[in-house]
């Protein structure tokens, strides 16, 4: 390969005759193509339990709750207050994962006969955790049990402000440092002495675990005879949803959560999920990229620019012309935050280059004016585009700077942020592996960076850009809507199950088009050499991608694609299409 058109490196996979041979037995045993065998193979997936894997069920995978520290704890006190019918005060996160934790909770409980308070907090007047105030506001208004979601862990003195007032169960999974705090129960995978090995679960796995365990202590009580039990199942759509947008691997427990949940939200009966689909237009049955990209950003835009229980009014949310009047707010909210991360992008763009060059690590960004909300939007970006961990801050009027930061697999920010706290370079910090949040004062920029720098020097000596690992290699006729079916039983796609990428050589695009509202995606139709069948391929964020201008050229000249190969239905058909991540010229002999 000469040069690929965005500077990464394509990189083959190596098979010897053994692996072929396994390969093919997977193939042979789970009747799928070959390819998917190879594929199967290549992701660590055993002759034993390819089955399993293409078919990950609740049954074989899901825990005992009570594997999880004060899980017991908190069941019982769940359950008291809904054999009580108490008045419950749940506190969520402004984010997708906090949402549909507080959003599966509050139903429940709701459904079971308690009074549900919910506040989620303003990330510009209250920031991100439990804060005294609104919980002082909880018990005021009868509540005698306050669940925190996706947030409490690090929280102890607002915690502090109802002691005594109200029972405290935090369910989060955030990084923890020393002892939990004083409350009722802090069911965390991540606190220090947790060793159930969950430490990959999202806020909203641990929400439904909770449940899990309430309902089954309820059971054990005879709560139920004469009543229905809850319908647990119906809510993994919100548990789907949250481990995608959160970014959790997508493999063991989650990948059965994913997997199921994607089909319950595929029956559209969360009329909220429901409206945000027909909003995005989004027909496919959902996926990950649907949750990822379409679904999840919209629910985020409300946290980050707007009303930050916007996303979770849309999750409870039971009559359709509601939902679909909040799903359109939520839209252009969602637009308006495009634009707002649009005007920042260029210039921490040209501070991140400026920085890899100097030699940094870390890419330690900020500005005045730049919008809190959409910073950690900003760092993904920069990420992806320099392969180093970076982190976006916006300078406040008070000298402060609030930010976020973006992680590449393997080097663990969160726990960098924490110890930079524990240093006093910060005001305070927390997050997890992938993804952090921080504030500090803007004269201590410096030594932060500095300090980030020397704690992920790794970084330093990876590539400008990620390798493109390159699955198998497919001609044009090849990349049929029966291959793409099967491909797509390999999903969910995300960390830790990679989506295959295919490389189609030496196309030729007949037809180029601009689709969108913004005009921001590229359709093309492309033919191998010969002529013969053509395949329809899409390059989203078209506008930015350095590959565009050779897609869009009229010279006729052949290129290669790497990419991945979707099913797709389209007006009662399903057709193979082709989304591209990279393109190169092939070498000139």
């Amino acid at each position: 390969m000469a040069s690929s058109l965005s500077g990464r490196r394509w990189v083959g996979r190596c098979e010897g005759l053994e692996q072929e041979r396994l390969a093919a037995a997977i193939a042979q045993n789970c009747g799928v193509p070959e390819l998917v065998g190879r594929l199967l193979h290549a992701r660590g997936v055993t002759l034993d339990g390819a089955a399993h894997f293409l078919e990950p069920t609740l049954r074989a995978l899901l825990p005992d709750p009570s594997c999880l520290t004060d899980m017991d704890a908190a069941a019982d006190r769940l359950a008291d207050a809904v054999a009580g019918a108490e008045t419950v005060g749940i506190f969520g996160d402004y984010d997708v994962d906090g949402a549909c934790a507080t959003g599966l909770l509050a139903g429940l409980l709701r459904e079971l006969g308690c009074a549900v308070l919910t506040h989620v907090p303003d990330r510009m007047l209250e920031g991100y955790g439990p804060n005294a105030p609104a919980l002082v506001s909880m018990a005021e208004r009868g509540a005698g049990l306050i669940v925190c979601v996706d947030c409490g862990t690090a929280a102890p003195e607002p915690l502090g402000a109802v002691l005594g007032r109200a029972d405290v169960v935090i369910l989060d999974h955030h990084k923890a440092e020393g002892l939990p705090p004083p409350v009722l129960a802090t069911v965390n995978p991540n606190r220090l002495d947790c060793a159930s090995g969950l430490g990959s679960l999202c806020a909203t796995a641990i929400a439904f675990l909770a449940a899990v365990a309430m309902v089954r202590v309820l059971r054990r009580r005879g709560w139920f005879a004469g009543r229905s039990e809850p319908d647990l199942i119906a809510r993994l759509d919100m548990v789907a949803l949250a481990t995608i947008c959160d970014v959790m691997p997508l493999t063991g427990l989650n990948r059965a959560l994913v997997t199921q949940g994607l089909k319950v939200m595929g029956r559209r009966e969360r009329i909220g999920i429901n409206a945000l689909l027909e909003v995005a237009m989004a027909r496919d049955a959902p996926n990950a990229f649907t949750c990822g990209f379409a679904i999840g950003p919209r629910i985020n835009a409300g946290g980050r620019i707007a009303q930050a229980d916007l996303g979770l009014r849309l999750l409870l949310c039971e009559d359709a012309e509601e939902a679909r009047a909040l799903a359109e707010r939520l839209d252009g909210v969602n637009r308006q935050r495009r634009g707002v991360e649009a005007a920042i992008l260029d210039h921490a763009m040209a501070l991140a280059a400026e920085q890899v060059a100097a030699g940094h690590a870390v890419l330690l960004l900020s500005g005045p004016g730049w919008h809190p909300g959409v910073v950690g939007i900003v760092a993904g970006r920069v990420k992806e585009r320099f392969n180093r961990p970076a982190l976006v801050g916006a300078e406040l009027e008070d000298g402060s700077v609030k930010g976020s930061g973006r992680s590449v697999p393997g080097l663990d920010l969160g726990t960098a942020i924490i110890a930079a706290r524990q240093s006093g370079l910060l005001l305070t910090g927390g997050g997890h592996a992938m993804a952090a949040g921080f504030s500090l004062r803007a004269d201590g920029i410096a030594a932060l960076h500095g300090f980030l720098d020397e704690r992920l020097a790794e970084a330093r000596h990876r590539p400008a850009a990620l390798d493109l690992s390159v699955d198998a290699v497919l001609g044009v006729s090849g990349a049929s809507a029966e291959l793409a079916a099967h491909v797509g039983r390999l999903g969910p796609f995300g960390p830790g199950n990679d989506e295959p990428v295919f490389a189609v050589p030496n196309v030729r695009v007949v037809r180029a088009d601009r689709i969108g509202k913004e005009g921001n995606t590229l359709r093309l139709m492309v033919e191998g050499e010969g002529g013969g069948p053509r395949l329809k391929a899409l390059l989203f964020r078209a506008n930015e991608a350095p590959l565009t201008a050779a897609l869009e050229s009229r010279d006729g000249a052949r290129l290669h694609l790497a990419g991945q190969l979707r099913a797709q239905a389209w007006q009662g058909r399903v057709e193979a299409g082709f989304f591209i991540a990279d393109a190169a010229r092939p070498s000139v002999a």
